[in-house]
């Protein structure tokens, strides 16, 4: 009889293990959105057969109305997942690949680390004792509004260790927090026991500029502090032409980089958006040298070949051959929708494979822009991961969508 429960319960586990793996194959291999144009189809898989379930009357005017969303139920042998279909058409866009000089200004002082402050035998940190953390964002010390980063030491240094109330951003909750500045005895000045930053400065590659709106998406991912890791917010920025002068290769273990110079500090571009999905603004000047391709919806990217457009000297783009080794169509990880690896044996002499800098390049399929590039695996140079046009599209549309209500 134990035997039975056992061989009851290790089939019932068995049982559960495979319909929760299931259920993630299915988020995996279904997009949480899915656009499709006039006449077209979504297949999942071969060797799934897609139903829809209709959960708004809206469904039968898809094909004739542009611009509809519909959410519905997808079932695939039964096991539900949901998605959100809408149509429209392919967008045009200008491929990049050139690189690009970023100067980004916060909104905000963003808290980078605490140091503490030395008073006789005893350490203290006043910030810290009132609740500050790292990555908070500071926007006013006593209701004045902080531009700079010099503009809280300032504050700090001429309060004579009276309370100063910071009001500060966490998590998108405003906080307003007392912080008692302690008077150093290494240097005879008072301090609230915090490290700033205010601004950040790189090189990155355009990815593509649509040329009815004038925006650009780049990067393929956020600008993120180097010390924290938090994406920083922005407050004002610009894109600069730059040279790209040298290479430090990839190896295992330690990721390359593109090295590069400025140019000029005359803007091609201002800065709109610094998001997850990339860094997005408005072009002032033309510097992209291909004509417009469609930009591929996402379940349009496969597994197979395809090329990206890279600047690895100068500032004049190539193209290089990659594979895609795997696609997920799943919003789970929005910046890393594609497995990809560099076949080029030229990209591979000069750089081992994908370098910092090289975010951004586009990845083209069929004559359509599919995505970019995103990261490199750290332990393997000449593979990494890619971001789907789309997605970045879609925070581009936010930026567009913004204008129009303005």
């Amino acid at each position: 009889m134990k035997r039975l429960i056992k061989a009851t319960a290790g089939l019932a586990a068995a049982c559960a293990c495979l319909f929760f793996a299931t259920i993630l194959y299915i988020q995996h291999i279904i997009p949480d959105d899915i656009s499709l144009g006039q006449g077209e189809k979504f297949i999942v898989n071969q060797r799934f057969s897609l139903t829809l379930a209709e959960t708004s009357n809206l469904l039968p005017k898809i094909a004739d109305t542009h611009g509809n969303t519909f959410g519905l139920n997808v079932y695939l042998r039964e096991q539900p997942a949901q998605a959100v279909i809408s149509q429209g058409e392919s967008r045009m866009v200008v491929p990049g690949g050139n690189p690009f000089g970023i100067t980004l200004h916060t909104q905000g002082i963003l808290v980078v680390g605490m140091t503490d402050v030395q008073q006789g035998s005893t350490l203290v940190n006043p910030a810290k004792e009132a609740g500050i953390k790292v990555g908070d964002i500071l926007t006013h010390i006593d209701g004045q509004e902080l531009e700079r980063g010099c503009d809280v030491r300032m504050m700090v240094s001429d309060s004579q260790g009276e309370a100063l109330a910071f009001t500060l951003l966490r998590g998108g909750e405003e906080l307003e927090l007392e912080v008692s500045p302690a008077l150093s005895e290494f240097d005879d000045a008072y301090k609230a026991g915090i490290w700033v930053r205010d601004s950040s400065a790189g090189i990155g590659t355009m990815t593509y500029f649509d040329p009815e709106s004038g925006m650009f998406a780049g990067l393929g991912h956020a600008v993120c502090d180097i010390d924290t890791g938090a994406i920083m917010p922005l407050g004002h920025g610009k894109i600069v032409d730059v040279n790209i002068s040298g290479v430090n290769a990839g190896q295992s273990g330690r990721p390359g980089e593109l090295k590069g110079s400025f140019l000029s500090h005359s803007p091609l571009g201002e800065l709109s958006l610094n998001s997850q999905a990339g860094l997005f603004g408005e072009l002032t000047a033309s510097f992209l040298s291909h004509d417009p391709i469609p930009m591929a919806r996402k379940q349009e990217a496969q597994p197979g070949p395809a090329t990206i457009l890279s600047t690895i000297s100068g500032n004049k783009p190539q193209a290089f051959d990659i594979t895609i080794e795997k696609v997920n169509h799943s919003d789970i990880s929005p910046t890393k929708n594609m497995v990809i690896r560099v076949d080029d044996e030229r990209l591979i002499a000069a750089t081992g494979g994908i370098v910092q800098g090289m975010s951004g390049s586009p990845i083209i399929q069929n004559g359509k822009l599919v995505g970019a590039i995103t990261h490199v695996f750290v332990n393997d140079p000449a593979r990494g991961y890619g971001i789907f046009a789309e997605n970045m599209d879609r925070q581009l549309k936010i930026i567009e969508n913004r204008r129009l209500v303005a």
